[in-house]
Formats: C-alpha cells, structure tokens, sequence
C-alpha cells in the first residue's frame, strides 16, 4: 500500500486554484499508483479565513467542486480540508475522505482554539463525534489538528477499531529546540510516536507549509508504523510530496505484540467517566 502527503501551501480563500491544485496532485498520485493521498487542514481554503469563512464553505453533497474531486476518486482514496456548511449558516471545520467516487466520511473538528493566534470558535461550530469508518484499505479514523493534541480523541479512535488514524493539520512553527527544530514540531512528533505505538495504528500526519498573514507553517509532516517507528518525513517548512510505501500486515503483527486492543475496557473507562463528570455537576 502506497501512501502520498501533499504538504503544500492553499491559496486563502481562493476555491479555484486550490481545487486545481488537488486535482494535479491527485493525477501525479495515480502516475505514482499511491493508494491514500492525504492533504492538510482546510487545504481547499486556506487556513485564517476569519470573515471569509461564510463565503467559502460548501455543502459537500451537493457542490459541483465536489463532485470533480469525487469523480476523480476511482483509482485512489483523498483526505482533504475544508469549510462545511452543515445547515444553514453553521459552519464546521472539517475534512472528508473520498474514494472510489464517493464521500465515505467527514470528520468535524471538535478542539477548536482559541488562544495566541487562535480564533476558531469565533468563525465555526464544534464538532460532536469520533467515528471509525470501514474504507477498502481498512477501517480509518479522522482527526483536525488540535483534535489530536487531546489524547482522548485517539482513544476513541482506537477503541473503536481503527487501523489508521489520519490528521490532518495547520500547526505553525513556535520556539527553537536545541535539535534545530520548532519545539511546536518536536510536540507534534512525540505524539505521533505515542499514539501509534499505543494503538497499534497507522499514524499518518498532514501539516501545510507557507505563510498567511504573517505567520510561517511549519510542515514537518510523517507516518509512524505500528509499533511507533518513523517510517518516513517531510523537511520543515518546504512544500514537498511525500510518498511511503507501508505494509498494514504490520497492524496485525503489532497487536499481537503488544495486546492493547484485545485487554482494553473501554466499558470501565465510561463507568468512571460518568462519575467523574457527574461529580463536576454536583
């Protein structure tokens, strides 16, 4: 199985070249016969549309960009980024994998932040749910950047059988690490690590690159195998197409390894969820 990240830089705001964009590099992934093309957060938008988020945000089932990525989705399956409008005047940050003409899934960002340079929950809704779905290559899981960050939302990936978890992601580049790397990047790295490793998936991981408004993305993306290994990466700041051959026999070989799966209890988890969170109430 053949897996490509599109780390690249959206044009803000601009639907039009962005969609030309996917479409090349979707071409360029079935020259490479790759398997899953998996692009960044938002990548059909850009990433700080602040007022022009109304504007841009479409209503996947029946948008005619929509349809020109779906129909180009036979030979391979897409994850990519954009602003949904659910109902009317509600809007999600949310991402959508397609294959095989269709939409099998959209995942809506539920971690939306707000602090330093982050304003999200002023422009969209929450998202409400972590779902598995079944896709050919094996059961998949979505995540949106800061949805990653909690590790709550990768537990409930796990316990609900993924095999892949994919992240999409706009994370900037914030503080120097003694390893010439941004220590915002290092974070995102060990999480890779940890939650492949610990839920003996597939962690594949999307960041754009460039600048908007002035601030730098930092790129940086990767795939962890199972048992946590780095298997491949992009170089900081650079837009680059990486393609990583990857074996999903690995899943099975992992969680016979390390039986985290099979011993899990995800019933005594909500037992205690429910006293705790029942507890604050009081």
């Amino acid at each position: 199985m053949k897996i490509g990240l599109v780390q690249f830089a959206p044009h803000l705001g601009n639907l039009k070249k962005n969609l030309e964009l996917h479409l090349r590099y979707i071409e360029l992934a079935k020259k490479k016969n790759i398997d899953l093309l998996v692009f960044p957060e938002l990548s059909l938008t850009g990433y700080l549309l602040k007022d022009l988020v109304e504007e841009i945000a479409i209503q996947p089932e029946n948008d005619s960009l929509f349809k020109k990525l779906r129909a180009e989705t036979q030979g391979l399956a897409a994850v990519l980024g954009f602003v949904e409008e659910k109902e009317k005047g509600l809007f999600y940050n949310s991402s959508a994998y397609l294959s095989k003409g269709k939409t099998l899934s959209i995942h809506r960002k539920v971690f939306l932040p707000t602090y330093g340079m982050f304003d999200e929950a002023r422009f969209y809704a929450q998202g409400r749910n972590f779902k598995p779905f079944p896709t050919p290559l094996g059961t998949t899981g979505m995540l949106i950047c800061y949805d990653f960050l909690h590790f709550g939302s990768s537990y409930l990936l796990f316990v609900g059988g993924a095999e892949f978890i994919i992240v999409l992601s706009a994370a900037p580049g914030r503080g120097l690490s003694e390893q010439e790397r941004y220590s915002s990047s290092e974070m995102w790295e060990l999480m890779g690590e940890a939650i492949s490793r610990f839920t003996t998936s597939f962690l594949i991981y999307c960041n754009r690159v460039g600048f908007e408004d002035g601030i730098q993305f930092a790129g940086g993306s990767f795939i962890f195998n199972p048992e946590g290994k780095l298997l491949a990466m992009s170089p900081y700041l650079e837009e680059h197409f990486l393609v990583q051959e990857i074996e999903p026999s690995e899943i099975r070989e992992a969680r016979k390894k390390w039986p985290y799966r099979r011993d899990e209890k995800p019933e005594i988890i909500l037992k205690a969820l429910k006293k705790l969170v029942g507890k604050d109430e009081d």
